[in-house]
């Protein structure tokens, strides 16, 4: 029997309600959209069985178009033309054989080729979790993962990663209002929330730095001026981790840790210099694997400069506004002409550009994208969501998109260290 003369079946499923055809009988779908795709695979999968045939379904839902074929034994395959896009991204066994079996001049005595390990490093791929793929999966039908899947899986292998040593990133953008406390915060959840921790973000502001009215307060009021003349202390080999809770505030649902500036008082009055950077380095550098700091704007101040200093990863946040954008790129020029680290700081830079307005026309996000896409190492655009405007930064309370936008802007920053 050919594929055209196999029985099929019609799905039409919709966001509200959906239709079955299937052995010439309709009858109406209801439910969520995973629900209506799950009875409706269930019901074909029966016909097939109790007639003993292939059925050739196609299902038609708001993200696209899907062919399968449906044994009687309840397997389900996807149609060639829809399964290009879903082939493993691993290397072919013929880029394998051929290193393996590269020929050399024979040596009497000496075996010719290496001993290949009897160990495999293959790790077998967890079948799909979600859209359509995620429904057979959850039905008790193995289904590969999609291209989309797939690629989030290897950002969240990347942010989930632990580097030997202490990683510092600094966040950085010589205008106001550019997004640099959302992003330290975001990235900071993004790397607690699927490595765990410890993570810290560090408002290194001399001024009103604002990361701590936008994250969650600890149990005390406690800030950097207030960690300074404890450092020696907790350098010390009698010091244990949890004593820095007295200075951090932990961020309960996002799983890092925030030393707050001190927002309330004047920059006369809470000046710090380069030595006052070095010492709470040198604490937060102890006690935790990753380091995100939240900068000034002034990039002359020679305590902004040490900052530099320590990094291993830029990150220059924008938005879409011009301004912020041009503040961005002067920066980025100024490290490149400062010295060597900074250079390097500069060339494997990340621009993360959130977008400032809901409104924002596509050809002005992709300028701004395209401008740093030339000047950085990696350029990740964050689209508009209200969530990120006032209040507390918390990762659950953002939109899936923005998200998955986070997301791939913390692989780009995992892949600089």
């Amino acid at each position: 029997m050919t594929t055209e003369e196999k029985p099929t079946a019609e799905a039409q499923i919709g966001i509200d309600s959906g239709q079955l055809l299937v052995d010439g009988h309709e009858s109406t779908l209801s439910g969520s959209m995973d629900d209506m795709l799950a009875e409706a695979l269930q019901r074909i999968r029966l016909v097939a069985g109790i007639q003993r045939k292939d059925i050739l379904a196609s299902i038609q839902q708001p993200s696209g178009h899907q062919l399968l074929l449906i044994h009687p034994d309840g397997n389900v395959e996807e149609q060639p033309a829809e399964t290009a896009d879903d082939s493993p991204a691993s290397p072919s066994p013929t880029e394998h054989d051929a290193s393996a079996t590269q020929t050399t001049a024979k040596t009497p005595g000496i075996a010719q080729h290496a001993r290949h390990s009897f160990l495999s490093n293959h790790q077998a791929e967890e079948p799909a979790k979600q859209g359509w793929r995620g429904t057979l999966t959850r039905m008790g039908l193995r289904m590969a993962p999609s291209t989309q899947e797939r690629a989030e899986r290897t950002d969240v292998f990347r942010v989930s990663q632990h580097w030997p040593g202490p990683r510092t990133i600094v966040i950085a953008n010589g205008k106001g209002g550019a997004g640099k406390t959302p992003t330290v915060a975001l990235l900071s959840a993004v790397f607690a929330r699927y490595g765990g921790g410890p993570v810290l973000a560090w408002d290194a502001n001399q001024t009103r730095g604002t990361l701590g009215w936008r994250t969650e307060q600890g149990p005390h009021d406690k800030t950097s001026l207030d960690l300074l003349p404890q450092v020696t202390r907790l350098l010390g080999t009698s010091s244990q981790s949890a004593d820095l809770d007295h200075y951090v505030h932990h961020q309960t649902d996002d799983r890092y840790d925030v030393l707050r500036s001190q927002p309330l008082a004047l920059a006369s009055d809470q000046r710090i210099g380069p030595k006052d950077i070095d010492g709470i380095w040198q604490v937060a550098a102890k006690y935790y694997r990753l380091v995100f700091v939240d900068t000034g704007n002034d990039e002359s101040d020679l305590a902004w400069q040490r900052v530099i200093d320590h990094a291993d990863q830029l990150v220059v946040a924008t938005t879409t506004r011009d301004d912020h954008a041009e503040a961005g790129a002067l920066l980025l020029e100024a490290l490149r002409n400062r010295d060597q680290h900074s250079a390097t700081l500069a060339d494997g830079a990340v621009a993360i550009i959130n977008q400032a307005d809901p409104r924002a026309a596509a050809e002005e996000i992709s300028r701004i994208h395209d401008g740093f896409a030339d000047l950085t190492r990696a350029a990740v655009t964050i689209p508009w969501d209200s969530a990120m405007v006032d209040g507390w930064l918390k990762w659950g309370t953002l939109h899936a998109a923005t998200q998955r936008a986070w997301l791939t802007a913390g692989s780009a920053v995992a892949e600089g260290l």
